[in-house]
């Protein structure tokens, strides 16, 4: 049951590294070219948030730095599918970048993400090796 707990909480990091990183290369090239921040189902996908309300613009180096974030979050989902602790520390580790950037950007799925992915890795921390 632990186990399933695990890849439960590795397929959170990579729904949440890949579900929001789909979207950054396709950012990153429409930002980089001047042609501003894309939509994505009538939605902008990395701008209008928090971030912008504080003076910080959606730019190729913020979104860089998500798509490692999102990057980092696959590996550790396929550490923590193979049952290593390494995965697990990463994945606890990267919340709270992570939520930098939902905030920042406005991503409520995030957090929802995060609190099952770590209340998972609590379940079943003692099976990891």
């Amino acid at each position: 049951m632990r186990v399933r707990a695990l890849r439960g909480a590795a397929g959170c990091l990579w729904l949440d590294g890949v579900g929001f990183g789909v979207f950054v290369p396709f950012a990153i090239w429409s930002v980089s070219t001047g042609r501003g921040v894309p939509e994505a189902f009538g939605y902008p996908t990395y701008g209008g948030g928090p971030f912008e309300d504080y003076g910080i613009p959606t730019s190729t180096p913020l979104l860089l730095a998500y798509l490692l974030v999102c990057g980092l979050e696959v590996v550790a989902g396929r550490l923590l599918w193979d049952g290593r602790r390494s995965g697990a520390v990463l994945g606890l580790v990267l919340v709270p970048v992570g939520a930098v950037f939902w905030w920042g950007f406005a991503l409520p799925a995030g957090p929802v993400l995060a609190l099952v992915r770590c209340g998972l890795i609590g379940y079943g921390w003692r099976v990891l090796r």
